[in-house]
């Protein structure tokens, strides 16, 4: 069995964020295999941030940004406590949200904020763009494309723009800072201003 060397242990601390002690269990069941231990620290933390998912988040930042004068945002981004609020992994979260906003011009900040008569006109929308298919094959059509809008209006469907691979949305990354942190954290509301935009 390879030994587990405290450098190992620190350098996978500061991949994920993990207590040392987690780093070192990780470690040791991924047989010193520094990539095998992310994995399975990354199914761990995600599975406790399931959990989380539920407890109440009445705390948190109203972040502002503003990229070269011309694109404002502001988002609230909601956590557990104020003592989470005041970090700077849960600032960083938020600043990384404020610029992919400022980047990418979300409608909504999720799936259930789209009100269903959106939805609807969408679907319609869509429906007439399908001609000489069987019904069933024009719904699954309209799913799938009522999937690529929610990814296009919602900020939580959207892939982060700071990702090099493009695989990340920005619940991931919301579901990444939960995990690392250890509270809830929901992005609430946010708005955005740009220079000479009529509303």
């Amino acid at each position: 069995m390879a030994e587990i060397t405290a450098t190992a242990v620190k350098d996978l601390r500061e991949k994920t964020g993990v207590s040392m002690m987690e780093c070192k269990k990780a470690l040791t069941e991924a047989g010193g295999d520094m990539e095998k231990a992310v994995t399975l620290l990354r199914e761990r933390g995600l599975a406790s941030a399931q959990k989380k998912t539920g407890r109440a988040t009445s705390q948190g930042l109203i972040y502002s940004y503003i990229h070269m004068d011309r694109v404002g945002v502001m988002v609230e981004v909601n956590c557990e406590t104020d003592f989470v609020a005041r970090t700077d992994d849960f600032r960083a979260l938020c600043k990384d949200v404020a610029m992919h906003i400022a980047a990418t011009n979300p409608s909504f900040v999720s799936p259930e904020e789209v009100p269903q008569s959106v939805v609807d006109k969408e679907k319609d929308i869509y429906r007439a763009q399908i001609t000489g298919k069987p019904a069933n094959i024009i719904e699954k059509i309209v799913e799938g494309k009522v999937a690529k809008y929610y990814e296009d209006a919602c900020l939580t469907e959207q892939f982060f723009v700071k990702d090099p691979e493009g695989k990340l949305k920005i619940k991931d990354i919301v579901t990444a800072a939960i995990a690392k942190i250890g509270e809830n954290i929901k992005i609430r509301r946010f708005a955005r201003f740009q220079l000479g935009e009529e509303k």
